[in-house]
């Protein structure tokens, strides 16, 4: 029992950890790492919460292991199944842009230097042409290479942490927000560094629906990443005086100008090297995971209005929409930005109506997530604002975060 309980927390937290924690020193360059940290810990609560709703709701799944889109259905009706599944589609679709474009784009394009404007372009094309083919052939292939790279990412991510943790000094950790209201700006991005609910179905059968087992996975699966972001964001904010770190970023607000800040502040081509590895290391098994999870999602839709298909069809319909965006639309902190809109809406305010809804029809149930009501409508109006940050900043009455 006990194992299965820290092989679910395991799997929340490999969920989790991905390459959304590679924008946060982008959009929290001008905030400081306290206020960092606040915001960390402020989002892992929230979305605790929300999947601890999930939790509330499945003890009245029709099966263990329905889908999310299958509890909106059962309580909302085919409105929230389209609502749910939109929502989901779109999120994956801007997700997966984020991660060509910040690994093809911004990473890879280098080594093309040589195509000179071309370059970010071709780099885009290749590094989707090489690795969706390992998700095009089958599930098989993606496990064998993501097991191998996930644990490279690892060593990886150690090399990193003991190279610049010893960079960190306490003054560059006291610095403070150069403009009011970051904290609400970044948001949509950081959200995107706490998304593991899609697996919440899949843990919840393998638990048998034991709200005990669940409550302990989800809470030790989520404190890992938590670990696991503050650490990063220590390492980053701590090693770099923030006024060097914001004019090396406002001038190249991509994942390579963490690198470039990373050689400039340690003036160790190793370190630089080794964060650009890990940054390549996590944009690929995210976008391995995220399309794989896309390319079964489109494949079920189809087969749900009896549309037949073949893997190679299945390949082209997940990956040239987001190359297409990729290539002419959005780049890695916008993509991301948009993903975090989608995700909110998945990931929170949906989990939010559905527990709500849930208590209304069945007040007496077994397990029900502490903080009543109240705190489901403040979840829900913290929801709305994260899902309106991009629009609120484009008006003027936020600030506007590096790179966006």
């Amino acid at each position: 029992m006990q194992k299965k309980t820290f092989g679910s927390a395991l799997i929340i937290a490999g969920t989790t950890i991905g390459a959304g924690m590679l924008a946060m020193p982008l959009t929290s360059a001008e905030m400081g790492f306290a206020y960092t940290l606040f915001l960390l810990v402020a989002l892992w609560a929230l979305l605790s919460y929300s999947a601890l709703l999930l939790v509330e709701v499945y003890q009245r799944a029709e099966r263990q292991d329905a889908g999310i889109a299958s509890l909106a259905e059962q309580y909302f009706g085919l409105p929230g199944r389209f609502l749910a599944t939109l929502s989901l589609i779109v999120f994956m679709y801007a997700i997966l842009t984020a991660y060509i474009s910040g690994s093809g784009g911004d990473l890879l394009s280098p080594i093309f230097a040589f195509l000179g404007d071309q370059a970010k372009n071709i780099s885009i094309i290749i590094f989707t042409l090489i690795f969706g083919t390992f998700v095009t052939i089958g599930t098989g292939s993606v496990d064998l290479v993501t097991r191998l790279l996930f644990i490279l990412k690892l060593i990886v991510f150690g090399i990193v942490l003991l190279t610049m943790l010893p960079n960190v000094t306490f003054d560059n950790l006291k610095a403070m927000p150069l403009k009011d209201f970051l904290l609400i700006s970044a948001s949509p991005v950081f959200f995107t560094s706490f998304g593991f609910h899609v697996v919440i179905p899949s843990i919840n059968k393998y638990l048998n629906g034991d709200i005990k087992r669940l409550r302990i996975a989800i809470l030790i699966g989520t404190g890992i990443p938590l670990l696991a972001y503050t650490l990063w964001q220590m390492a980053i904010h701590g090693a770099f005086a923030q006024t060097e770190f914001v004019r090396i970023v406002r001038a190249n607000p991509t994942l390579g100008g963490i690198v470039e800040a990373t050689h400039q502040a340690t003036g160790s081509t190793l370190i630089s090297r080794a964060v650009a590895a890990f940054s390549i290391l996590a944009l690929i098994t995210s976008f391995l995971g995220v399309a794989l999870s896309l390319f079964d999602c489109l494949d079920d839709l189809l087969k749900r209005v009896n549309i037949r298909t073949n893997r190679l069809k299945l390949g082209l319909l997940t990956f040239i929409p987001a190359i297409f965006f990729a290539l002419f639309y959005l780049d890695f902190l916008n993509a991301l930005t948009y993903a975090g809109q989608m995700f909110t809406f998945f990931g929170l305010v949906l989990p939010v109506g559905m527990a709500w809804r849930i208590r209304r029809l069945y007040p007496e149930l077994p397990y029900r997530v502490s903080g009543g009501n109240i705190t489901l409508f403040i979840a829900f109006l913290l929801g709305l604002l994260i899902m309106n940050v991009p629009f609120i900043i484009h008006a003027g009455y936020l600030p506007a975060v590096i790179g966006s």
